[in-house]
C-alpha cells in the first residue's frame, strides 16, 4: 500500500473522532453556529497546522525518520487492530452494557438534579466565536493517529515546500466535518439548514453503522500496509 493510502486511512480516523463529531452537533443545535463553527475551526487550525509541520520538520531534521521506518510496520498494524476492534465491538454491540450503564448514570443524575454538562458543552454554549476559537485549539492537539500520520509524512522525504502542502491538506481534511456545513451557510443558507436537520436525523438513525464502515476501511488499510512492508524486508 502506498504512503499516500496509509496517511488518508489516517486522516479518516482523526476526522471522525467523538470530540469533533460533539462538538459540530452542538453548535449546529445553537444559535449563529456559522459564527461559533468558524471560530473553532480556526483554533482547530492553529493547533493541528503548527503542530503539524513542528512535528514533521522535526522529525526529518534529527534524522528519526529512518527509526521511526523501522517502527512503521509494527505502529500500522497495532492503529489497524484497533480500528478493527472498534469496528467488531460495534457491530456486535458489545458496547450496548457500556452505554446502558451510562445512560442510567445519567438519567439517575438528571432526575436528582445532578446532571452536569461536559466542559465543551457548557463553553460552546456560551455562544461566543472567541470561545469556540480557544475550544477548537485546545481540543485538536495530536491524538495516536495525528502522530502517526505525520511520522507517515515526515518518511515521505519530499522538499520542504512539498512536505508542508502536504501537512496542511491532511489537517484541511481532517476538519471536513466542520469546513463543509461553513461552506453550506456562506454559500447556501437555507439549504444548508435543511441538509443539517437531515444529517442530525440520518447521524440518529445510521450513526453506528457509519463508525462501523470507517472503523473497519481505515483498520484494513492500515494492516495491509503494516503486512506489505513486514514482507518486503
Amino acid at each position: 500500500m502506498s504512503d499516500a493510502a496509509s496517511i488518508f486511512a489516517l486522516a479518516l480516523i482523526v476526522m471522525f473522532t467523538p470530540t469533533l463529531l460533539a462538538a459540530v452537533t452542538i453548535m449546529m443545535l445553537l444559535p449563529n453556529p456559522k459564527r461559533l463553527m468558524l471560530g473553532y475551526l480556526l483554533g482547530a487550525y492553529t493547533t493541528s497546522i503548527a503542530c503539524g509541520l513542528l512535528i514533521v520538520f522535526s522529525l526529518h531534521g534529527s534524522g528519526s525518520t529512518s527509526t521511526a521506518h523501522t517502527m512503521g510496520p509494527f505502529e500500522d498494524l497495532v492503529l489497524g487492530a484497533l480500528a478493527l476492534l472498534i469496528a467488531f465491538v460495534l457491530g456486535t454491540g458489545r458496547d450496548e452494557p457500556l452505554q446502558e450503564r451510562r445512560r442510567h448514570r445519567r438519567e439517575t443524575k438528571e432526575a436528582e438534579g445532578k446532571a452536569k454538562e461536559s466542559w465543551p458543552d457548557r463553553m460552546l454554549g456560551r455562544g461566543s466565536a472567541r470561545v469556540t476559537f480557544v475550544v477548537g485549539a485546545l481540543l485538536t492537539f495530536p491524538g495516536v493517529s495525528y502522530l502517526a500520520a505525520m511520522d507517515r509524512i515526515a518518511k515521505l522525504d519530499l522538499p520542504d515546500p512539498v512536505t508542508a502542502l502536504i501537512v496542511i491538506a491532511f489537517c484541511l481534511f481532517q476538519l471536513l466535518l466542520l469546513e463543509v456545513p461553513l461552506l453550506g451557510f456562506a454559500f447556501a443558507p437555507e439549504r444548508t439548514k435543511k441538509a443539517v436537520e437531515g444529517f442530525r436525523a440520518w447521524l440518529a438513525r445510521d450513526g453506528r453503522q457509519l463508525a462501523i464502515w470507517v472503523a473497519s476501511i481505515a483498520g484494513s488499510l492500515l494492516i495491509l500496509r503494516g503486512a506489505i512492508e513486514l514482507l518486503a524486508r
